[in-house]
């Protein structure tokens, strides 16, 4: 496994000093953003697609440096009723991503209206009351097969070779099921972006999930959360507070081993292991509380005490 960043976790930096403070973390990459939600502070997107030289230069930064471009991120809905450039961005990354060589996309599933002439996207989490269950198949049925089965078509063409989809809430493919079941629908290029973080404060196990997911397990993100037990007891997991200001929370964000210990990431990461993955861990910062770098620096600190290194194997010789 190898260690990299989100580079929004360090966005308030330019793209040199953002690149040059992963050399002093001494990380081996950066995954990164290119739209959807984020602003994209170190690309600019359209430039870099119509310029030849634009990319040159972005190539080098990396090579110069000796890190690599984990993978182009673009997380958001590409599936929203009225903000189409969500999905317009995903396309252009992964135009952009054709042109520098890039294999892997990071995005997220999507969530359409509920119904058609809808306005905001609907995320159905309950059994009840029914018609609930009539949106979620509608969404499947009219939006998201369809638009995937198109985007399919179109990555291929770019070089593209995995798409990693975020479980995350909000999302069509927020849990397992929904995610294994659109990949099942669809092609096995469709991965996951397993990110713990967001299994926490739904009340999942990821490492139940690992178990789940298999070799579907395309990218990780090392995020952690932690619960704020007080305000989690009279609000539930599903609440609105914000997000900046975890005592008005039932759950935040936190940096790597401030909502779950040394132990339990060792786990994971053996448990990655034990399904196959030998991939990225992509550490995404979004404590609102402990400065980007130090937060960096004690994540980084954690995945290289607790993650596998090397390949190791049994050999029944030695009994």
């Amino acid at each position: 496994m190898k260690i990299g960043f989100v580079s929004d976790s360090l966005g308030k930096l330019s793209f040199e000093a953002m690149l040059d403070q992963a050399v002093a973390l001494g990380v081996s990459g950066v995954e990164v953003n290119t739209g959807g939600w984020s602003p994209a502070p170190h690309v600019d997107l359209m430039e870099l697609r119509q310029s030849a030289e634009a990319r040159r230069r972005f190539v080098r930064a990396f090579e110069q440096r000796d890190l690599e471009i984990i993978a182009l991120n673009v997380n958001g809905n590409p599936l929203h009723p009225v903000d189409t450039r969500q999905g317009q961005d995903l396309e252009e990354t992964i135009r952009l991503a054709g042109d520098l060589g890039i294999g892997t996309i990071c995005t997220m599933s999507g969530l359409p209206e509920g119904q058609e002439g809808d306005r905001l996207p609907n995320w159905v989490v309950s059994s009840w009351p029914p018609e609930g269950q009539v949106a979620k198949e509608w969404q499947l049925r009219e939006r998201l097969l369809p638009y995937w089965e198109r985007i399919l078509r179109m990555a291929p063409d770019h070089g593209i070779t995995r798409i990693a989809l975020e479980l995350h809430g909000g999302q069509w493919a927020y849990n397992v099921p929904n995610f294994l079941r659109l990949r099942e629908a669809l092609d096995p290029m469709i991965g996951a972006n397993l990110d713990p973080s967001h299994m926490f404060w739904m009340g999942a196990d990821p490492i139940a999930a690992i178990d789940a997911l298999g070799d579907a397990i395309f990218h990780v993100h090392a995020k952690d959360a932690g619960f704020n037990e007080a305000r989690r007891g009279v609000t539930s997991n599903l609440e609105n507070g914000p997000l900046g200001l975890p005592s008005a929370r039932a759950w935040s964000y936190l940096t790597l081993g401030y909502g779950h210990d040394t132990l339990w990431w060792r786990q994971f990461c053996y448990r990655l292991r034990m399904v196959g993955y030998d991939g990225w861990l992509s550490i995404e910062h979004e404590d609102p509380l402990l400065d980007a770098v130090e937060g960096l620096e004690r994540s980084v600190a954690l995945l290289r005490e607790v993650m596998p290194v090397a390949l190791g194997g049994f050999n029944q010789m030695d009994i």
